[in-house]
C-alpha cells in the first residue's frame, strides 16, 4: 500500500489506523469505537450543527488545512480543557455573565454551553465556506434576541462589538494556552500570532470590533479588562454547577473531572488569585498536567472520524 505524503490529510491518520479510521491494532477497534462515540456524544447533540465535513470536495472552507488552527482545534483535548477555561473567564464579565444567566438554560445543562461552543468552533473552522458563513450568520441573528439589563441597571446586548470581542478573546486565547502546554509540538511566536490574526476573522464576522490580532494585542488587551471583570455570586454559581455535573456517559466519566481541574488550572495566574483558586499549584504541575499529557495520545487514537479528520479527507486530490 502506497504511503501518504507528509502533506496528505491521510497522513494524519496515524500509523495505527487505517483510511475510514479503522484500527490496525488487532482486537483493539471495538474499544477506540466506543471512545470516538462517546467524544461524538459529548461534542454533538441538541442545538450541534448537522454539517456534512466531507463536501464540497476541495473546499477549504475559511482557513484550509495549512492554517494554525486547523492544527489548534483539531485536537479534542486541548479543546476540552481550553473550552473549561474560557467558560470560567468569560463568567467574569458581569454583562457576558448576564446574557448567560438571563438567557440560557445552564442550570440544567451547562454541559450543553460546552457542546454549542466546541460546535460552532469546530464547523467554522473546518467546514466548507458555505455552511461556516451560513452558521455565522445563524448565531449573528440569535444574538441580536439576547437583550436585557443587570441589577445595577446596566444594558447588555449578545450583538454587542466589544462583548463579542471579550468573548472571542477569553475563547481564543483560552485555547491557545491549551495548546502551548498540551500539544506535542508547540506553536512558534510568529504562528501564535497567526493564529490570532486567523480566528479574528470569525469574530469581526459576528460583529466585534477591535479584535485583537497578536499575541502582545491580546495580553494588552487583557490587561485593560481586568478592571471590568468581578468573581460575583453568580459566577461562584457557574463554577459549582460546572464542577457538581455529571459525566454524560460511562466511557467518559474517567476524564471528566480531569478535564474540568485541568481547565481551571488554565486560567491566567491573575484570574486564578481573583476566583481564589490559586492553591495547590505545585501539586497541579506535578500530578494534573502530567495526567492530562498522558491521557491525550488515547484520545487522539480514538478519534479519527470527527470533524478534522472529514476535512482533511475533503481536501484530498480526487482519484
Amino acid at each position: 500500500m502506497k504511503k501518504p505524503s507528509q502533506d496528505s490529510p491521510a497522513a494524519h491518520l496515524g500509523p495505527d489506523i487505517l483510511p475510514g479510521g479503522r484500527s490496525r491494532i488487532p482486537g483493539t477497534e471495538p474499544l477506540r469505537r466506543r471512545i470516538e462515540m462517546a467524544i461524538f456524544g459529548l461534542t454533538s447533540g441538541a442545538g450541534a450543527p448537522r454539517l456534512n465535513f466531507l463536501e464540497p470536495a476541495g473546499d477549504p472552507g475559511l482557513f484550509g488545512p495549512q492554517s494554525v488552527c486547523w492544527r489548534v482545534h483539531g485536537d479534542f483535548t486541548i479543546m476540552m480543557v481550553g473550552g473549561v477555561c474560557a467558560l470560567l473567564l468569560q463568567m467574569l464579565h458581569p454583562l457576558a455573565l448576564a446574557g448567560v444567566w438571563d438567557h440560557s438554560n445552564f442550570r440544567e445543562d451547562i454541559l450543553g454551553r460546552l457542546r454549542r461552543t466546541s460546535a460552532f468552533v469546530g464547523s467554522t473552522t473546518f467546514a466548507g465556506r458555505r455552511d461556516a458563513e451560513m452558521l455565522i450568520e445563524r448565531v449573528r441573528r440569535i444574538h441580536l434576541r439576547v437583550t436585557g439589563s443587570t441589577a445595577d441597571g446596566t444594558t447588555y446586548a449578545a450583538s454587542d462589538p466589544d462583548l463579542l470581542t471579550w468573548v472571542h478573546v477569553a475563547e481564543h486565547s483560552s485555547f491557545l494556552r491549551s495548546y502551548q502546554r498540551y500539544a506535542v509540538k508547540k506553536l512558534s511566536e510568529a504562528e501564535q500570532d497567526r493564529y490570532y490574526a486567523e480566528t479574528s476573522r470569525v469574530a469581526e464576522m459576528l460583529g466585534a470590533q477591535g479584535v485583537p490580532k497578536s499575541r502582545a494585542e491580546v495580553e494588552q488587551y487583557l490587561r485593560r479588562l481586568r478592571t471590568q471583570l468581578d468573581y460575583s455570586d453568580r459566577a461562584r454559581e457557574v463554577r459549582r454547577i460546572l464542577f457538581s455535573t455529571p459525566a454524560p456517559n460511562a466511557a467518559i466519566k474517567p476524564f471528566s473531572r480531569l478535564f474540568l481541574e485541568a481547565g481551571e488550572d488554565l486560567l491566567p495566574d491573575w484570574a486564578q488569585q481573583m476566583m481564589g483558586v490559586q492553591g495547590g499549584a505545585l501539586a497541579r504541575r506535578a500530578l494534573l498536567r502530567p495526567a492530562v499529557r498522558a491521557m491525550a495520545p488515547t484520545f487522539r487514537w480514538a478519534l479519527r472520524n470527527g470533524a478534522a479528520a472529514r476535512a482533511r479527507l475533503r481536501m484530498e486530490p480526487a482519484g
